[in-house]
């Protein structure tokens, strides 16, 4: 990831390396940032299971793309056969969020951190973008979702320097980026730079939190990544 200036670095956000295990135990596999948790899925049985459904949906293809903000190609639904990655690996995900975000926040005492609450996985999809292609600034429903890079056929450092980015003061080439209201009140952006390493990388956050995804070029190959919402189960 690129370095971030002083003057548009984030308060309260918490960034380190994290290790790939097969385990979901929090305090190995998690990092925070000011909104949400990433999680490294890479080297564990939870990418196969996730290519496995990939490979089901693509067999079966049932389109979501007229339901989605995506300006790409196609977007499949995934079937999430017995509840596999829902239990084994988002309830650990909820269970751990509430717990870091519980004393950060104002929604402390309320229902969305009452362990009593049940959820469920509602959408569970797969993208697969072309070059030149984007997902405009959006959000989700529910009460959080998450994403998870599959595959990243490119290195921004290389889309960064594409002659239209490298001649901008603000490139953004390829790059995924969360927006948010700070407490001044201004839209600030949250950018990840993506390549190769980042394959595995998992990002849970609130629905409601807008994001997008620039369009990367010179790569015939597709990004691929899977995102899903959670909603109360009531």
């Amino acid at each position: 990831m690129k370095t971030i200036p002083a003057q548009e670095r984030k308060p309260s956000i918490i960034m380190r390396t994290i290790p790939a295990h097969e385990s979901m135990e929090p305090d190995t596999l998690c990092g925070q940032f000011a909104f949400g948790l990433e999680f490294n899925l890479s080297d564990t049985p939870v990418m196969d299971k996730l290519w496995e459904y990939i490979s089901n949906a693509k067999e079966n293809p049932k389109s979501f793309n007229a339901t989605l903000a995506g300006n790409i190609s196609s977007s499949l639904l995934l079937d999430d056969k017995d509840n596999w990655f829902f239990i084994n690996t988002l309830v650990p995900i909820i269970g751990e969020y509430k717990e870091i975000f519980k004393t950060a926040t104002s929604y402390a005492n309320q229902t969305i951190f009452k362990n009593s609450v049940p959820y469920s996985l509602l959408k569970f999809w797969v993208n697969f973008q072309k070059q030149h292609e984007f997902n405009p600034l959006h959000n989700h429903s529910g009460v959080y979702s998450f994403v998870i890079f599959m595959k990243i056929p490119y290195d921004w450092k290389e889309q960064h320097e594409l002659p239209f980015a490298k001649a901008s003061n603000n490139p953004r080439a390829s790059d995924f980026e969360f927006a948010y209201i700070n407490v001044m009140g201004k839209i600030v952006p949250y950018t990840y730079n993506l390549d190769t390493s980042h394959e595995g990388l998992m990002l849970f956050f609130p629905a409601e939190l807008y994001h997008q995804v620039y369009p990367f070029y010179n790569s015939e190959e597709e990004r691929i990544t899977i995102s899903g919402n959670i909603v109360y189960d009531i």
